[in-house]
């Protein structure tokens, strides 16, 4: 009962402390006057069973100022004012701090470049200590950590940059390598795929950390199969440590590492035996036999040592083959890297035919490919590749065109090379395509012109400089009986014209246009593509061009057939482009009168595009016809064109 009464009195000092609340707030100065001596009134006549009995309150023993509160003269306005200047002060105090932090977050990374990660931490955490939501400071703090090896501390730090901002590519990021790095790929997965959920057009960069978890998964797992199969004991995965501690044996001749040499190539042509090579150092103890070594580097030119060198190579390559890892640790090796140029002009078949078939497996796969543009000295892989192919030997030179082609695809092979292309790639293959005829450089030729195609995409001056050469060799091959040369002949024009006005003058002078209008008329979409690219660069510098064009097609069919027959939107927005080119001739417009062309322009004009070019292209075509006719002018009407057109001037200007 005598809690029941402190309770009740309890609820009554409630109500009455909420109304005091209530009148203090009140806008009436004699109410809040009234309700301040009441307030004052019952805090005197507090029983001591409601104070604290224990004291817990921290003295502060340099109060603030309190600010004089006069009843009579203060009111709601007033206290807005003390709360304006209160955010006022906390903005400049905030200020302050971003400033100390932003320059403790550039000296960190000024450690951090320098490679001194430890240093690069403390200063992100004295930054943090200032300003506790700057998001830079965990993610570069993150990816200080992961250098370190403190994974778990990375993604502490990410994950408080999320909560700064939850949309932060680079927490995500570091995470995810961080969760790699754990062995946790399904958690490493999640983030990276969080990131193409956040901005799609990130997914390229997404694709190859996801490639990385792969690579990653797989490798542990392998080596996971591989220690138990030797804990099993099994014969064959017993045999390889046996044969590398062999190998490992200086001062031997020849013949006894290349007999231990096809042993071991015996016992690791599986993944287990492929991994239980890297796992008990092979790449270390074979490259640094100083007998394998000189044979590799050609110290040593006898037969024993010739055929030493191709066991190592074919060893290499067996190896290697579908293991993503050894082909990444065998490109580590300083040895490897500078014998896999060096050999492919070695003056022994046998070396050179291993060498290029090693080189070959690099160039399939786009992992590998890069493994090698990054370890390799591109500018002398190229040169040596070259020599190759003009050494008469089909069968090494179309795998050493296959080799070239294939690094092409990637575009830090072609950024890497695009400056150095003259003796590399551009004389020798001017000079095959000169002698042509020749049998054995038919055989090449195809694979030639897409080398240079991929090469020429790129502007370069060494294009630009042999442009003329390069598109005089190949005017002579647009009569050749093969349709693909034919076709990788009009692309090495559509690439290489556009780098180049003098060259452009001298294919048209040599009548280009009239080969362009014959192959648009029974070409595959490849051919088409490149064609009416040529075409369109060649109209839109000559006068000379259109006319030889219309002279051609009077009536323009081909263009015509081309805006809405092809489901590719480079072909029919160069159509477009080349008409309007077509159309600043007198008579032209004319002369379409009485066919689809508004319709057909209207289409594109009108359409669905992802490439914007499209849309543009057709309406200044269609500005062209009607303001050259203007009695297409009413088909545009008729149609609500003007509309459309309307709609695409956003495009054009």
């Amino acid at each position: 009962m005598e809690g029941l009464e402190d309770f009740e009195s309890f609820l009554k000092n409630v109500d009455k402390i909420s109304e005091l609340v209530k009148n203090l707030k009140s806008y009436d100065v004699t109410v809040q006057q009234k309700a301040i001596e009441e307030a004052d009134c019952h805090i005197a006549a507090l029983n001591e069973p409601y104070r604290t009995k224990v004291n817990k309150t921290t003295i502060n023993t340099k109060p603030p100022l309190k600010p004089s509160f006069s009843p009579q003269n203060e009111g709601p306005e007033s206290f807005m004012k003390i709360m304006e200047r209160d955010a006022e002060d906390r903005r400049i105090k905030r200020i302050a701090k971003e400033k100390k932090a932003t320059a403790l977050k550039d000296k960190g990374n000024e450690a951090y470049a320098q490679g001194d990660y430890e240093t690069a931490v403390k200063y992100y955490s004295d930054g943090l200590d200032e300003l506790r939501d700057m998001q830079p400071l965990y993610t570069n703090r993150a990816q200080a950590y992961i250098k370190l090896g403190k994974y778990k501390e990375a993604i502490s730090d990410c994950e408080w940059a999320l909560k700064c901002n939850e949309r932060c590519i680079k927490a995500y990021v570091h995470m995810g390598k961080a969760f790699m790095e754990l062995k946790k790929y399904n958690e490493s997965r999640h983030c990276f795929e969080k990131i193409v959920e956040i901005e799609p057009g990130r997914e390229k960069m997404v694709k190859e950390y996801l490639i990385q978890v792969d690579l990653e998964a797989e490798r542990e797992n392998q080596e996971m199969n591989a220690r138990e199969e030797f804990d099993k004991g099994e014969v064959k995965a017993r045999t390889v440590p046996q044969l590398l501690e062999k190998l490992s044996r200086p001062g031997q001749m020849p013949l006894f590492y290349r007999g231990g040499l096809e042993l071991l190539l015996q016992a690791v042509t599986d993944c287990t035996g492929q991994t239980l090579f890297r796992l008990n150092n092979g790449f270390s103890i074979i490259s640094s036999n100083d007998m394998v070594r000189s044979c590799l580097l050609q110290k040593t030119k006898g037969p024993d040592s010739q055929q030493l060198c191709v066991s190592v190579l074919k060893l290499w390559r067996v190896i290697c083959s579908g293991n993503d890892e050894n082909q990444k640790m065998l490109m580590t090796c300083p040895v490897t890297r500078q014998a896999t140029i060096d050999l492919v002009t070695s003056e022994h078949f046998a070396v050179r035919k291993e060498c290029l078939a090693l080189l070959c497996m690099y160039s399939q796969m786009p992992h590998s490919r890069r493994l090698a543009i990054d370890s390799l000295n591109v500018h002398m892989l190229v040169r040596n590749l070259m020599v190759c192919i003009s050494q008469p030997n089909q069968q090494q030179e179309n795998t050493a065109v296959n080799i070239l082609e294939n690094f092409a695809a990637e575009d830090k092979f072609c950024i890497q090379l695009r400056n150095m292309l003259t003796d590399s790639v551009i004389v020798p293959f001017t000079t095959m395509l000169r002698q042509c005829s020749a049998y054995v450089y038919k055989e090449i030729l195809y694979s030639m012109l897409g080398l240079i195609i991929s090469l020429s995409t790129m502007t370069s001056p060494v294009i630009q400089e042999h442009a003329v050469s390069l598109c005089d060799c190949c005017l002579g091959l647009l009569r050749d009986s093969d349709g693909g040369v034919i076709t990788r002949v009009t692309g090495v024009l559509s690439t290489v014209l556009p780098q180049s006005s003098e060259a452009v003058l001298h294919v048209i002078q040599a009548d280009v246009v009239r080969s362009m209008c014959r192959l648009l008329k029974k070409s595959g979409p490849t051919a088409t593509k490149y064609a009416i690219r040529t075409l369109t660069v060649c109209t839109a510098a000559s006068h000379l061009a259109r006319e030889e064009l219309v002279k051609s097609d009077k009536k323009l069919s081909i263009l015509r057939h081309l805006l809405d027959s092809s489901c590719d939107e480079m072909v029919s927005g160069n159509a477009a482009l080349c008409l309007a080119h077509c159309l600043e001739l007198e008579g032209i417009a004319s002369n379409l009168l009485g066919t689809d062309i508004v319709l057909r322009l209207l289409r594109n004009a009108a359409g669905d595009a992802k490439k914007t070019a499209v849309r543009q292209n057709a309406a200044i075509a269609l500005g062209k016809l009607c303001r050259s006719e203007p009695r297409h002018l009413n088909k545009l009407r008729e149609l609500h064109g003007l509309e459309i057109l309307h709609s695409c001037m956003k495009f054009i200007t």
